[in-house]
């Protein structure tokens, strides 16, 4: 089964939230579906635009990807997301 980490913004690109999930299509329908609330910050932040994704082949590699990326300035998700998407374009479209 793969495993993905992924990073999505909210419209007007001003949040980043990094998560990762063994069902990238589901995720993003979850975070869709809690937009605007306050249970998790990527609803409090309407965080549900997919922008940068990558899979894996375990959970392991999964966690600590998403962990490193945590840890990374504004600036470096930035760089990694541009180098994966340039034009910042939401990609959910992709998993319908």
């Amino acid at each position: 089964m793969p495993y993905y980490v992924y990073i999505t913004t909210n419209p007007k690109q001003t949040v980043l939230y990094t998560g990762y999930t063994n069902n990238l299509a589901r995720r993003m329908q979850e975070h869709y579906e809690n937009r605007g609330t306050n249970n998790s910050f990527a609803g409090k932040y309407y965080c549900y635009n997919l922008v940068y994704y990558q899979q894996f082949e375990t959970e392991w590699e999964a966690i600590q990807a998403e962990k490193e990326i945590k840890n990374w300035k504004r600036e470096k998700k930035e760089e990694l997301i541009a180098a994966f998407n340039p034009t910042w374009e939401f990609l959910n479209y992709l998993l319908e």
